[in-house]
């Protein structure tokens, strides 16, 4: 039976399991304590001060978020002495910040403005020359941007670095005043082998850490004469928009979506499920060629491995160059898209392709570099041109006052926003899997049992595994999300002690709901939330009640193979469709 201990908070008297911090029985308690660098489970270092306790019997001031309960203990959160101490230690930070937050993307939800309105601080310490760091620096690449001028030096993306992906990118470098977070020796975040998980980004309490912002691109695109706008987005998009209207964690905003993106002003909209289902078919057909290859005992490299994750592909091309044989040769969704668009569309709707741009909506920070990697294109022309995150397409309909909300629910009619049950599944962790089993088991069977919810592939365990019967054969497949979990899941692959046929990797914990690009949740209320699973919900819900579920039935792919492509695997297909990868 768990042992559990009196404690009086704030003259409100609970009890609390014996291992609780002073936090953690605040938090039970109903009784907010302030805090800046603590993310549980994460980041519990007690660097800012912030969270400070009198407790009655001690002379110093705690920190709540490491100071352990005690039976009879005795806690005041918010006398005179905390709420001085609080203000001070609030006042060195903002001393050392940079306050331009009428730029910053973080101006309506950063955790450092809150505290300084609540504790009514005065910046006065702002023109204190001798607490100022000597020089702000910049650290940017295609995906993402490190501005040393808002950091607080909390340590939150140090550690959730560290805790996300175990590669240890970012640290602290020099001493002093002249403390900064980023890679070691000044780095670039790009030479440093970052993998653009965003992780880091959603740790941050302010706006130190952010991505490349590309809004006031698509906003001068959408206003540059000749240029044919097509605009796409991703499945885990629609289930995370709606968090930065106010509406509740994983809200299926789609057709509003929709409504937003024509009311912006692009020419067309089309949807990244409908290339999921595409994927399908090539990944699904790139599998049973292997698998054939195999059982006749011609060369063949088994297990396959998704390729749809750019986190995961930078991770493999930098950190297990030796499995990139293994890796399906197939462009990610994205990039599909985009090459259809292009390559098919753009002859369907009379416009030159060289006049057309694609903007992708993505809830990924790691997409903007998979857009400019230069494999990403077809006879000169881009596959994609323009990358925004699911936020700073939030940013970009804020600034258009389009009343979000309130929007006439729209619906699309392009070939190319048309989608299957499966498709939308792609934006959680063993989506990609569960999608590609219900098509591949469909093809190789003679006898379509039409099977659709494939279980053992789904929630949020790091890695999942599931053995399934296809025309007599059985096969074993594996699930791995979060970059952390890869060597684990490359070891046993490596062992040999069990024989995969395909693998699913994504570089996100939880899959694309919870992308580096998604809307940023509090400390508080990440605590309090499984993210992945309630943004995941919104997707399966729109896989259960779609009509079609599998990607092979998907009309307008198949009209696609029929006008254009030819087959799965063509010629045309792999010119489009493929890609390749090399040691970084």
């Amino acid at each position: 039976m768990e042992k559990k201990v009196k404690v009086t908070i704030d003259n409100k008297e609970i009890l609390v399991p014996a291992d609780y911090t002073v936090m953690e029985a605040a938090d039970l308690a109903g009784i907010n304590i302030p805090r800046l660098c603590f993310l549980k489970g994460i980041s519990e270092t007690s660097s800012c001060r912030i969270c400070v306790v009198e407790i009655e019997g001690i002379k110093p001031l705690k920190n709540s978020c490491t100071f352990k309960v005690f039976d009879g203990m005795k806690v005041k959160t918010n006398t005179p002495r905390i709420i001085k101490q609080v203000k001070i230690n609030l006042e060195l930070i903002a001393g050392n910040h940079q306050f331009n937050c009428w730029a910053c993307p973080r101006e309506h939800n950063c955790e450092l403005l809150e505290l300084l309105r609540r504790y009514n601080v005065d910046n006065h310490l702002n023109v204190d020359e001798t607490i100022k760091k000597r020089e702000w620096m910049i650290n940017q690449s295609e995906s993402i941007v490190i501005d040393s001028s808002k950091c607080v030096l909390c340590g939150r993306c140090v550690d959730a670095c560290e805790y996300y992906t175990g590669l240890g990118i970012l640290n602290f470098n020099e001493r002093g005043f002249n403390t900064y977070v980023g890679p070691a020796n000044q780095t670039s975040i790009d030479d440093a082998g970052c993998i653009y998980c965003g992780k880091c980004i959603q740790s941050c309490p302010t706006g130190a850490l952010r991505e490349r912002d590309n809004v006031d691109d698509v906003f001068d695109l959408l206003h540059e004469e000749g240029i044919y706008t097509v605009v796409q987005i991703a499945p885990a998009t629609r289930a995370g928009l709606g968090e930065e209207f106010g509406l509740p964690m994983g809200t299926n905003v789609e057709p509003l979506m929709y409504a937003a993106l024509k009311e912006l002003g692009f020419n067309d909209v089309v949807d990244v499920n409908f290339s999921a289902d595409l994927t399908i078919m090539e990944e699904g057909t790139e599998l049973i060629e292997r698998l054939d290859k195999f059982l006749k005992g011609e060369p063949s490299v088994l297990p396959l491995f998704t390729s749809c994750s750019p986190g995961w592909i930078r991770y493999v091309e930098r950190y297990a160059p030796e499995f990139i044989p293994n890796v399906s040769s197939c462009k990610s969704p994205q990039q599909m898209n985009g090459a259809i668009v292009k390559n098919y569309y753009a002859k369907k709707i009379g416009v030159p392709k060289d006049k057309i741009k694609v903007v992708s909506i993505m809830p990924c920070i790691a997409k903007k570099y998979e857009a400019s990697r230069p494999e990403m294109e077809v006879d000169g022309i881009r596959d994609v041109d323009i990358v925004l995150t699911t936020r700073e397409l939030a940013r970009l309909i804020k600034r258009a006052q389009i009343d979000f909300v309130n929007l006439e629910p729209a619906k699309l009619d392009s070939p190319l926003a048309q989608y299957t049950g499966a498709g939308v599944i792609f934006g959680a962790t063993g989506g990609v899997m569960e999608a590609a089993l219900r098509t591949v088991k469909a093809l190789l069977e003679e006898k379509d049992e039409k099977l659709v919810d494939i279980t053992e592939v789904r929630g949020v365990e790091d890695i999942k595994e599931a053995t399934l019967t296809i025309n007599g054969l059985e096969l074993n497949f594996a699930v791995v999300h979060g970059a952390v979990h890869f060597p684990e899941m490359l070891r046993r692959i490596k062992e040999g002690k069990k024989q995969y046929a395909f693998v699913e990797f994504m570089g996100c914990t939880g899959g694309c709901v919870f992308g580096g690009g998604q809307p940023i949740i509090k400390a508080r209320e990440f605590e309090k939330t499984d993210v992945r699973a309630e943004r995941a919900k919104a997707l399966y819900q729109m896989d259960q009640e779609h009509q079609l579920r599998r990607s092979h039935e998907n009309p307008h792919v198949i009209k696609l193979y029929e006008e254009f492509l030819g087959k799965p695997g063509s010629d045309l297909a792999h010119k489009l469709l493929h890609t390749t990868y090399s040691k970084k």
